[in-house]
């Protein structure tokens, strides 16, 4: 109004009617950026996962081609009653299973295992760990073991681990 002194905050509104209320801020920011972050963590978190399992199977790998096979010599098990007689001469497919008794004819370093009735001086087989040659594992599989057997084939399927216990 001309005459009078301006308001100390600036010109007030026609009809003494204060400045209309804002709108409140939506803060959808705050919610797209929190479900973008738990979608990556979903997608990073197995992706990660699955890539340190490669890569401790692929070391895993390499570590046992670098160390030499055990060569504990395996426990034979208790020979269960059986019609066929027990061969002199080891086979190099005989199947080694719990319960069966063996002795090393071979060396410390070469070992080869054949099938013998249980009794002094003989290995008796407390476990056989498939698909493995870590040796190693008997200690916390077949605590009771003295020795170990381990058969490293070619093809990974038929690696085997014998857990022993001398007679």
């Amino acid at each position: 109004m001309p005459g009078q002194p301006p308001a100390p905050w600036g010109q007030q509104p026609p009809g003494g009617y204060g400045v209309p209320p804002v709108a409140p801020v939506k803060k959808t920011g705050r919610n797209v950026a929190l479900i973008i972050t738990v979608v990556v963590l979903l997608v990073l978190c197995p992706c990660l996962g699955l890539a340190g399992w490669a890569v401790w199977k692929v070391a895993d790998a390499g570590s046992d081609a670098a160390r030499p096979p055990s060569t504990s010599v395996p426990v034979v098990p208790p020979a269960l009653p059986s019609d066929a007689p027990t061969s002199a001469a080891p086979t190099p497919d005989e199947e080694f299973a719990r319960g069966d008794c063996v002795v090393n004819d071979g060396s410390e370093d070469d070992a080869e295992l054949r099938k013998v009735p249980c009794g002094p001086n003989t290995y008796q087989v407390l476990l056989r760990i498939p698909a493995t040659t870590d040796g190693d594992r008997c200690e916390t599989l077949a605590p009771q073991a003295t020795a170990n057997y381990v058969h490293d084939n070619s093809v990974d399927l038929f690696d085997y681990v014998l857990c022993l216990k001398k007679r």
